[in-house]
């Protein structure tokens, strides 16, 4: 009887286990189901941008696929994919205050350039006369004998003895004798005496004899043998080769008249300026002789030719001189205000840029410490700002100011370098796991490995290829053979092992 009880007492055993593993792997299998659609539903929130290779390498697919070794591909969900490119780089906030960084925003900025340049004052060549008679003579007298002397238009400058001039004299007092002879004649005879008149008289007007003189010989009627010469202009004698009793050819220069109530200032422009100069600019010109005074004028002309001696151009400013106070001569320093012609343009401190020689570039800040260098085509330069054509928009934080950037020589790839030690200085991460090498290739610097998981990857174990970075380390390596390695991931995404020794119970090895 003892051992049907004991029989019937495993039975009833055996039926509560039954039970109450089914009542757990019931509850269970709800609890799972009711997880599983929370589970789905967070997944199926998040959009799948990519896949990528689930060694690390810089490969990715669109759709699902695996690799090599028959692993899956990763999906990267929206939201994990990388924040930024191998450019940008990151430093402490601490960092960025130690370094004194400071930083403004791209904004439209009207610009505004000074082109400076020095000048001569000279007398405007339109108001320049020469006085050279058009017929030989002797001075009998001068009445300006000075150089420097001012004279007004119809002033006496000189009298001349000519034997051309009393033969025209004599000349045209005949015709006009002969027109009063001819007065009661027939109409023919009294318009030929006339045009001989006429053309005595224009002759002595051809020789720049002025009306006062020939009204003076109309009313003496008689030939003069000393005739007056007078100024035809106003302004200050620049040259005087008269000399009392000198005897001068048809067409020599007496005197040279300038009148310097209007100078003409020439500016010469550097070569890489002329784009900023044009006609009608307003110009402000200043001289050393009156330092407290600025005279203002406009650019009248742009000379075409540059001189090739200094790479510059001559640009005319035309001034006012009613007070006489600038000289022929006379140096002077000209700036010439010069805005952009589409008005308000993107703009930052020139002191933003970092040229590299090949191309500009600015430190654009990301936040949160972030500064990623960016490509930037420039533009016109002016009161300490430059113009971005492209690579910004406005509102765009740039760096202006760091203490690391005072070499005027620096270039970016230095600039970088001094201002993180991020991913482009940082030291790669060491992994570290255990293998047993299946083959060696001495050729191509590899070693096939079937290693253990390796948790600083999420690896699981595998057979793999891996390249030395030191092709030594393969010199006491064989097949078979249990090892602990260590390795790094290159710039490329490879991985490269920097460092093998034996595992407990192996071979010797490096």
């Amino acid at each position: 009887m003892k051992w049907i009880s004991t029989a019937i007492l495993l039975i009833v055993v055996a039926v509560a286990a039954s039970v109450a593993g089914y009542w757990w792997g019931t509850g269970r299998s709800t609890q799972s189901s009711a997880a599983r659609p929370e589970q789905a539903k967070s997944q199926a929130a998040r959009k799948i941008l990519y896949y990528r290779n689930p060694m690390g390498l810089p490969d990715t697919s669109p759709v699902p696929k695996k690799d090599s070794m028959g692993m899956d591909y990763t999906p990267v969900y929206e939201g994990e994919e990388p924040t930024s490119d191998g450019s940008v780089v990151k430093i402490s906030v601490e960092k960025v205050q130690k370094l004194g960084v400071r930083t403004e925003a791209a904004a439209p900025r009207e610009l505004i350039r000074t082109v400076r340049a020095v000048s001569t004052v000279q007398a405007d060549e339109r108001r320049l006369h020469t006085v050279a008679p058009r017929f030989e003579g002797w001075i009998e007298r001068l009445y300006v004998n000075t150089t420097g002397q001012a004279v007004t238009k119809g002033d006496a400058l000189m009298d001349v003895y000519s034997p051309e001039l009393i033969t025209a004299q004599q000349e045209y007092l005949i015709a006009l004798q002969g027109v009063q002879a001819v007065a009661g004649g027939s109409p023919e005879v009294r318009a030929g005496m006339q045009r001989l008149v006429e053309s005595a008289l224009q002759r002595l007007r051809n020789w720049d004899i002025s009306e006062a003189e020939l009204l003076q010989l109309q009313k003496e009627g008689k030939a003069r043998q000393y005739i007056t010469l007078r100024s035809a202009v106003s302004g200050v004698v620049l040259e005087k080769p008269s000399i009392q009793g000198k005897r001068f050819m048809s067409g020599e220069v007496l005197y040279q008249i300038a009148d310097l109530s209007s100078v003409w200032v020439l500016a010469d422009v550097f070569e890489q300026d002329l784009g900023m100069v044009h006609q009608g600019q307003p110009a402000a010109v200043r001289v050393d002789a009156y330092p407290d005074k600025v005279f203002n004028g406009k650019i009248t002309f742009i000379y075409p030719t540059v001189t090739p001696e200094t790479r510059t151009a001559k640009v005319r400013v035309e001034l006012s001189n009613v007070q006489a106070l600038l000289k022929p001569a006379m140096y002077a320093r000209v700036e010439f205000a010069s805005s952009h012609n589409k008005g308000k343009v993107l703009a930052v401190p020139d002191s933003a840029v970092l040229d590299s020689g090949t191309r500009q570039l600015v430190l654009v800040e990301l936040g949160a410490g972030r500064f990623e260098p960016r490509v930037v085509k420039l533009g016109m330069r002016g009161d300490g700002y430059i113009e971005v054509l492209d690579g910004l928009k406005a509102g765009e934080v740039v760096v202006v100011s760091a203490n690391f950037l005072i070499d005027a020589e620096s270039n970016l790839k230095a600039a970088l370098g001094g201002f993180s030690q991020g991913a482009q200085s940082a030291k790669p991460v060491t992994h570290r796991g255990e293998a047993s090498i299946e083959a060696v290739d001495p050729a191509r610097a590899t070693v096939t490995l079937a290693h253990a998981p390796i948790a600083s990857l999420k690896w699981p174990a595998m057979s793999m290829d891996f390249r030395v970075k030191d092709p030594a380390l393969l010199r006491t390596l064989k097949p078979n053979q249990k090892i602990v390695f260590e390795f790094v991931e290159s710039g490329s995404g490879e991985y490269l092992i920097v460092r093998v020794q034996p595992a407990a119970g192996g071979h010797g090895a490096h």
